[in-house]
């Protein structure tokens, strides 16, 4: 067998792989022993028929097919083994030629990262103000989700709480029908249709109303985007919002340990803050990442973000599962394949496959890691937050994969927090660091 290394190129060898014909011989008499026995050929007891009539009998080529099924995978061991390679991943292989015989396989090979110098990297969270204003909003919502709705005699407005009877085509079939349906205008371009709502303003109750509406070129159902959808709406009863005052009881109906508007605003507040700065913490540590990957060199093989695309399909599939969704439908609704799905997760497959990267590389020469008692206190917490079979979830969480991901999690959590520190270090300090 001769074996030659043609390229290598995004971490991928190319190999080239000519068999011998006595390495063919040998292979296709293996595959003959391991057929004949369990062969019926006319004329003779199973496995004793001579290797001539069996080949005329099962076929010359499909022999040979079935021996390719032997030979590629000990031949492709040989070849890495001759070229030294480590492949992380299944090859790609394919017979080039019959005869002679020769195969193509393309071997994915360890990512290799060189990471910039990351101790210079000078960044700031963003500072978070909380103003009175943006309490005010929080209020005020909080007035929206308290209100109560009364009937009204008097023509629909925006803002109001209507009950109708809708008919509706689309491409000529039924859009949605529906009878006593409760809808608020919440504005004019409220759906189910941009202009729907408007379309309400300033009838009264017992009036009907029928109109064509042309979907939008931006409308989620693709297959629908251009087409015209005919209204039929009888409006029921109008009924209007009626706010709370903000007082004390006000206060005390969103939360009975709220017994001041005061102390209603303070925890608005404290919350909207509490949650800003989480925000400004995530974004932080983006940009930090960003940074760091920026200033690195990677290369890797396309089976890695492959993976990882498969890994979020995955993972969005499971959230459209749960929702109660059928794949086949989602997808006929949104008007995507499988495949044009694949290429929109592709950028995001890019980035965290780059930045895991070197993160791990981080890790690697920072000498970060995650020490066993560490990985316990994590399946600890988990089974805490749990409501589930507590022994159950620990149980589970203690298997080898399980704590190698709880490993890693926390290895890469350290090493975020490594690089947000030397961030936000003073400058002399980090000089300290790239010298020592």
């Amino acid at each position: 067998m001769k074996v030659t290394t043609e390229k290598t190129e995004n971490r991928q060898a190319f190999l080239k792989i000519e068999m011998e014909p006595a390495e063919i011989e040998a292979g296709t008499e293996t595959a003959y022993h391991r057929l004949v026995k369990k062969v019926e050929v006319p004329g003779f007891r199973r496995g004793k028929a001579p290797r001539a009539i069996f080949e005329r009998h099962f076929g010359k080529d499909r022999l040979f097919h079935e021996t390719l099924d032997d030979l590629i995978p000990d031949a492709y061991k040989k070849a890495i083994d001759d070229q030294k390679l480590e492949p992380i991943a299944q090859p790609q292989i394919e017979v080039e030629t019959e005869n002679p015989l020769v195969l193509k396989a393309i071997v994915p090979l360890k990512p290799i990262t060189t990471v910039g110098d990351y101790h210079t990297i000078e960044l700031k969270p963003r500072e978070v103000e909380i103003t009175e204003e943006m309490v005010d909003k929080v209020v005020d919502r909080l007035r929206h989700q308290h209100a109560t709705w009364e009937p009204v005699d008097r023509a629909v407005a925006i803002g109001d709480m209507v009950t109708i009877d809708l008919e509706s085509t689309a491409k000529g079939e039924a859009f949605i029908n529906r009878k006593g349906l409760e809808y608020q205008l919440l504005d004019e371009d409220t759906g189910p249709i941009p202009g729907f709502a408007g379309q309400l303003v300033g009838l009264k109750k017992g009036e009907e109303k029928e109109w064509t509406h042309k979907f939008p070129d931006d409308y989620f159902r693709k297959e629908l985007v251009g087409c015209d959808a005919t209204f039929k709406v009888k409006v029921n009863e109008i009924k209007q919002e009626i706010l709370p005052e903000v007082n004390d009881q006000f206060a005390a109906q969103v939360n009975a340990e709220f017994t001041t508007v005061a102390i209603l605003r303070q925890k608005a507040m404290e919350e909207m803050k509490e949650r800003a700065e989480h925000e400004a913490e995530h974004e932080f540590e983006d940009k930090v990442i960003e940074a760091a990957t920026a200033m690195s060199q990677i290369e890797y093989p396309p089976v890695i973000v492959e993976a990882e695309i498969d890994h979020l399909l995955e993972r969005n599939f499971r959230y459209i599962q749960q929702t109660g969704q059928d794949i086949e439908h989602y997808l006929q609704t949104i008007g995507k394949t499988v495949e044009q799905m694949r290429e929109e997760l592709r950028p995001a497959a890019l980035k965290r496959v780059a930045e895991s990267l070197v993160l791990g590389k981080i890790a690697e020469q920072e000498k970060i890691e995650a020490t066993p008692a560490e990985i316990d206190a994590e399946i600890e917490i988990a089974v805490n937050n749990s409501q589930e079979n507590k022994e159950a979830i620990r149980q589970a969480l203690n298997n080898e994969n399980n704590r190698e991901a709880i490993e890693n999690t926390l290895i890469t959590r350290k090493v975020i927090k490594c690089l947000t520190d030397l961030a936000q270090s003073p400058k002399e300090k980090k000089e300290d660091k790239s010298e020592g």
